[in-house]
């Protein structure tokens, strides 16, 4: 969270009361949440960090957010301080108002994930609670009709000077920065993130990290991943720190999604109140504590030496400098240079499948030494619906003790066709490798027909009976598996035939080659009745299937019957006369 507008200032008394509520929610509001300091990541604190995470900074990549706390309702209430000028009309319920569009795109978000991901069980009031801290609702609401921002979103440049160091991922697509990424939009990703965890949530065809649609909906996606309830709440812990690995973050974030289930309500677009307090911001959280003036000293003290200290320094001896520190060593992952194949074969998998093959990689140095405990993320590229073990496009793998990672098994989709798989050095701008993978066609190896009945009709009639068959690969029911029916010219020759047999299509012209049949989940296919035309004779009707499976079936049609001639009486004989 970093947004680029004007942020109002608290004085130090309403900090302090803000202080206060920290600790009263802590006991009453969240479950789970623990005290932090305010306005700022505590320093201290050792946040648990969710395994898919990778400690790597999360989808924000641990950019600023916002640490306002969402108003006490106390029964009795102290009086409030006198307002300063320029203080945020963010009381009381009109804390509990979120801009319609943004609004609307959460609870659209919360009803796609209960039908695609309904073990999630996520609720629209915490998208509502991350975009409060992230983007203070996409400030207030300045979305248009579609819910696109009226200028981008964006967080501090992630140099290492204060923030953490995430070279340029994009090129600047996202961010406008081709140096380092920025965490852009109302809720926060950085472009590395949303490279792979976008989502169109308008159907506009784009997947636009400033629309709110979009981003509500990729953060629901995102929070629901590695099988996560959200009804749970250590899952749910465990999701908002995957977001921002800080323990502060989580705690802020649950006490505006306890806040928002309490109640909301519906106001203008651009109307929402702003927050002003900023983690990143060391003036909008000044220490909630007060200083205590001193008391002068009844006499003057006398002037010591040495500015102060308690004993005076012996004259004409030097002073001493702290010796300087050691240079600090690099990190691992500061020492590797490339990476290295670690022996990954071909990737190929029939749709449906599971890849034989993993990728596998190693971190290596300069000079070619193996680095170990690297974080190494794989991200499946391309017009795919292939995914890894568990459903995600994406993964962190950390390096062995031999500088090897190894991605989670490939699970092919029904897509068919080729896509990429990516490994890149987590925190380094280093040269990734890319592996090519396929998604071959579900397959047959065998036809049989179900049911021995003779085929059989007569001429410009009909066949009672359908062809029904049975597709199997290696002995196994072939599910979903392509296949064409055409009635041929002969065993030797496959090229439709002109007469005999046929289909109708929709509208009811005859056919002789159906071409867009699939078997059901069990290997069945059932072909559409076949109707014959005035030809007697015997037909061949030849069915193949992805795979090369081929099953000839003969078809007989009868002469139609004649009509027999009725006897006519012979003319009677004429009288001669």
């Amino acid at each position: 969270m970093a947004a680029h507008f004007g942020r109002l200032r608290k004085g130090a008394a309403s900090t302090a009361v803000a202080a206060a509520a920290v600790a009263a929610l802590s006991a009453s509001q969240a479950p789970g949440v623990a005290t932090a300091d305010l306005g700022r990541q505590a320093a201290g604190a050792q946040p648990s960090a969710d395994a898919s995470t990778g400690g790597e900074g999360g989808a924000t990549g641990n950019s600023p957010y916002y640490t306002d706390l969402p108003p006490l309702k106390s029964p009795n209430p102290s009086p409030s301080p006198t307002p300063t000028i320029g203080t945020p009309v963010s009381v009381g319920e009109a804390e509990a108002g979120i801009p319609a569009t943004v609004l609307d795109a959460y609870k659209k978000a919360e009803t796609s994930l209960r039908e695609s991901k309904p073990g999630c069980n996520l609720p629209w009031q915490l998208l509502a609670a991350i975009g409060k801290v992230e983007s203070g609702q996409a400030r207030g609401g300045r979305v248009d009709a579609n819910g696109t921002t009226y200028s981008p979103i964006l967080g501090p440049k992630l140099d290492g000077n204060g923030f953490a160091l995430i070279g340029d991922t994009d090129n600047g697509a996202y961010d406008g920065d081709s140096a380092y990424d920025r965490a852009v939009g109302p809720m926060q990703f950085i472009p590395s993130t949303w490279a792979w965890a976008g989502r169109d949530g308008n159907g506009d065809g784009k997947k636009d990290p400033n629309n709110v649609y979009d981003a509500a909906l990729a953060a629901g996606h995102y929070l629901c991943r590695a099988g996560r309830d959200l009804s749970v709440q250590a899952h749910m812990n465990a999701a908002i720190l995957s977001y921002n690995n800080s323990t502060a973050y989580l705690n802020t974030v649950l006490s505006w999604l306890e806040y928002y289930r309490k109640g909301t309500h519906e106001v203008p677009n651009g109307t929402g109140t702003l927050p002003s307090h900023n983690s990143g911001d060391s003036s909008a959280s000044p220490d909630p504590s007060p200083s205590t003036p001193s008391t002068p000293d009844s006499k003057p003290s006398s002037p010591k030496p040495g500015g102060g200290s308690t004993s005076p320094s012996t004259p004409g001896s030097p002073s001493t400098s702290p010796p300087p520190k050691p240079p600090t060593p690099p990190t691992a992952t500061e020492t590797v240079d490339h990476l290295e194949d670690a022996g990954t074969a071909k990737l190929t998998a029939t749709a449906g499948q599971s890849f034989g093959t993993k990728v596998a990689v190693r971190t290596e140095t300069k000079a070619g030494k193996a680095v170990a405990k690297v974080r190494v993320r794989f991200l499946i590229v391309g017009d795919t619906d292939a995914t890894f073990t568990g459903g995600e496009s994406v993964a962190t793998v950390v390096t062995d003790s031999k500088g090897t990672a190894t991605a989670p098994a490939l699970v092919a989709g029904e897509k068919t066709g080729g896509f990429t798989v990516r490994a890149t050095v987590v925190g380094r701008t280093l040269g990734g490798l890319d592996y090519a993978a396929t998604v071959t066609p579900r397959q047959a190896d065998a036809l049989t027909r179900t049911g021995d009945t003779p085929l059989t009709c007569v001429a410009g009639g009909e066949f009672a009976d359908q062809v029904q068959l049975k597709a199997t690969y290696k002995g196994a029911a072939a599910g979903k598996v392509a296949a064409t029916a055409t009635l041929v010219k002969s065993a030797v020759d496959a090229t439709e035939n002109d007469k005999g047999p046929y289909f109708k299509d929709a509208d009811g012209k005859t056919v002789r080659t159906l071409t867009d049949l699939t078997t059901d989940a069990d290997g069945a296919l059932k072909l559409p009745k076949l109707y014959a035309d005035d030809t007697a004779g015997t037909f061949l009707l030849r069915v193949t299937t992805t795979g090369g499976a081929t099953l000839t079936v003969e078809l007989t049609v009868a002469p139609a019957a004649t009509a027999t001639p009725s006897t006519t009486a012979s003319p009677s004989s004429t009288a001669t006369p």
